[in-house]
C-alpha cells in the first residue's frame, strides 16, 4: 500500500510539475530555446552512444575509426554528421537562451541563473573534449594549445599539464582520458539540468514584461506543449536540410587530415562557437592574463546576480540598455569573426579593442538600467 501511495504521489508530482505547471500566458517564441536545448541533449547522447560502439580511442586508429563509421557502418555517416552539427545547434540555442535571459532579466531567478552558468561551463568542456576525439590536425593542435594554457597557473601549472597529458606530450593516455571524460560529462549535464529545472519550478518562469504574472498564468499543457512541438518541427526541418545538403559546412578543412605532431597548421582555431572566447584569449599578450580574461568572459555573466533584488524589469523598458545589449551582441559576432583571422595586424588591435568593449558593456548593463530608472521613469 505504501509503495502504491508513493507511485501515486510521484505521478501527481510529475503531472503538477510538467503537465499542469502554471506558466505566464505572455511568453513568446524566445522561451522555446529551453525545450530545444533538452531535445538537443537527448540527440547528442543518443548519437554519441552509437558512435562509441565503433570509435577507437587510440592515436593510431582514432582517425581511421571515424572513416570506418562514415563509410562502412550502416547510416554511420548520418550519426557522425548529426553529432557534429548537433554540437553547433546546441551552442546556437544556448547562446540565444542566454541572450533572452539577459534581455528579459531572467537573472532575477538567482539559483536558475547560476546553475545555467555552470551548465554552460560543462557544455563547453564537453564540446572541447569531443572536438579532440576525431584526431585530425585541428583536433590535435587545438588540444595542444588549450591544455598548454594550464601551464600559466602559478606553481601547479606544469605539473597539471603533465597530469592531464598522462606523459610528456599529447598521446594515447591523453586521448583515452578525453574520451572517458567526454562520455561521462553529458550525464553530469543531465543532473545539472534537473537542478536547473527544479530551481525554475520553485520560482516560475520569467516573462517578457518582467513582472509577477501570478494572476495571469495558464497550464503548460496543452498551450505551450503545442508551441514547443512546433519549435521541434522547425528545428528538425533545418537539421535535416543541413545534414543532407551541407553536412560538413561547419567543419574545419584541416580536420580531414590525420593529426601530425611534426606539421603545425598555419592558423590554429577552435570551432565557431568558441571563436569569441578564443579572440579574447589571444587579445591579452600575457598567457596568464589571457586565461583569466577567457574565464572571466563567462563568469562575468554571474555579475547580474549582484542586482537580483532590484526592481528593474526587462530591457524593453530601458532604451539605453536596449542599445547596449544589441551593441554587445554585435561585439560577440565581431569577436567571432576576428577569431577566424590570423594572429597579425590589424586583427590583433581589433580583437583587443573589441575585448575591452565586451567587458565594459557587461559591467555597465545594470548601472545604466538603474540610471535610466532613477532619472527618466
Amino acid at each position: 500500500m505504501f509503495k502504491s501511495l508513493m507511485k501515486k504521489n510521484n505521478l501527481t508530482l510529475f503531472y503538477n510539475s510538467l503537465i499542469n505547471l502554471p506558466t505566464p500566458s505572455n511568453i513568446n517564441i524566445m522561451w522555446n530555446f529551453g525545450s530545444l536545448l533538452g531535445l538537443m541533449l537527448m540527440i547528442q547522447i543518443m548519437t554519441g552512444f552509437f558512435l562509441t560502439m565503433h570509435f577507437c580511442a587510440n592515436t593510431t586508429m582514432a582517425f581511421e575509426s571515424i572513416i570506418h563509421i562514415s563509410r562502412d557502418t550502416n547510416n554511420g555517416w548520418m550519426l557522425r554528421v548529426a553529432h557534429a552539427n548537433g554540437a553547433s545547434f546546441f551552442f546556437l540555442f544556448i547562446y540565444a537562451h542566454i541572450g533572452r535571459g539577459i534581455y528579459f532579466n531572467s537573472w532575477h531567478l538567482n539559483k536558475t541563473w547560476l546553475s545555467g552558468i555552470l551548465i554552460l561551463f560543462l557544455l563547453m568542456a564537453t564540446a572541447f573534449l569531443g572536438y579532440v576525439l576525431p584526431w585530425g590536425q585541428m583536433s590535435f593542435w587545438g588540444a595542444t594549445v588549450i591544455t598548454n594554457l594550464l601551464s600559466a597557473i602559478p606553481y601547479l601549472g606544469e605539473t597539471l599539464v603533465l597530469w592531464i597529458w598522462g606523459g610528456f606530450s599529447i598521446d594515447n593516455p591523453t586521448l583515452s582520458r578525453f574520451f572517458a571524460i567526454h562520455f561521462i560529462l553529458p550525464f553530469i549535464l543531465i543532473l545539472m539540468i534537473i537542478f536547473h529545472l527544479v530551481f525554475l519550478h520553485e520560482t516560475g518562469s520569467s516573462n517578457p514584461l518582467g513582472m509577477n504574472m501570478n494572476l495571469d498564468k495558464i497550464p503548460f499543457f496543452p498551450y505551450f506543449i503545442v508551441k514547443d512541438l512546433l519549435g521541434y518541427l522547425i528545428f528538425f526541418i533545418l537539421l535535416i536540410y543541413i545534414l543532407l545538403w551541407y553536412p560538413y559546412l561547419l567543419n574545419d578543412p584541416d580536420n580531414f587530415i590525420p593529426a601530425n605532431p611534426l606539421n603545425t597548421p598555419l592558423h590554429i582555431q577552435p570551432e565557431w562557437y568558441f571563436l569569441f572566447a578564443y579572440s579574447i584569449l589571444r587579445a591579452i599578450p600575457n598567457k596568464l592574463g589571457g586565461v583569466m580574461a577567457l574565464i572571466s568572459s563567462i563568469i562575468a555573466l554571474s555579475l547580474f546576480l549582484l542586482f537580483s533584488n532590484s526592481k528593474i524589469k526587462g530591457m524593453q523598458f530601458y532604451p539605453l540598455t536596449q542599445h547596449m545589449f544589441w551593441l554587445w551582441v554585435n561585439i560577440v559576432i565581431m569577436l567571432t569573426w576576428v577569431g577566424m583571422k590570423p594572429v597579425e595586424n590589424p586583427y590583433i588591435q581589433i580583437g583587443q579593442t573589441l575585448t575591452i568593449i565586451y567587458f565594459c558593456i557587461l559591467f555597465t548593463f545594470i548601472p545604466s538600467q538603474k540610471y535610466w530608472d532613477k532619472n527618466f521613469n
